[in-house]
């Protein structure tokens, strides 16, 4: 009975260690970082591998262009709802993600990414950039209930 007792224990222990990431199957208002206005919905996921994406829900800047016409690959002229403007991104130890890429709809142009998560998770600030992370864009999402 101990024995059984014990290996339940480690079981739930080690299925604790490898538990969903917290970015996993949230939703985030996305703000843009030049005028400061929301943009859009997104929703993480996370794959087998542990890797995050996310992908547009909703838009919600009227004026903004229904298909992204400046993307490049499969998203070229398709609706922006849908489309995975975040992939590839790790968390590399407490809430901290790096290794990720981001498109930006506007422009086409797909930055680095990395990021952290803030204000008791509630907020997600992140970077894009080309090259190093000196030479890019701040931006900063807030989760949404």
């Amino acid at each position: 009975m101990k024995k059984l007792l014990f290996i339940s224990s480690l079981i739930l222990v080690s299925s604790s260690l490898y538990a969903q990431d917290p970015l996993n199957g949230t939703t985030w208002k996305t703000i843009d970082d030049t005028t400061h206005q929301a943009r859009s919905i997104v929703k993480f996921k996370e794959d087998k591998s542990g890797h995050l994406s996310a992908s547009v829900q909703k838009v919600l800047v009227a004026d903004q262009a229904e298909k992204c016409t400046k993307c490049t690959g499969t998203f070229k002229n398709k609706p922006l709802v849908g489309i995975t403007v975040i992939r590839n991104l790790k968390n590399v130890g407490g809430n901290t993600y790096e290794g990720g890429t981001i498109v930006d709809p506007q422009t086409g142009k797909t930055y680095s990414l990395k990021g952290k998560l803030t204000n008791n998770g509630s907020r997600l600030d992140l970077r894009g950039y080309m090259g190093i992370s000196a030479l890019g864009r701040n931006q900063t999402w807030y989760k949404v209930s």
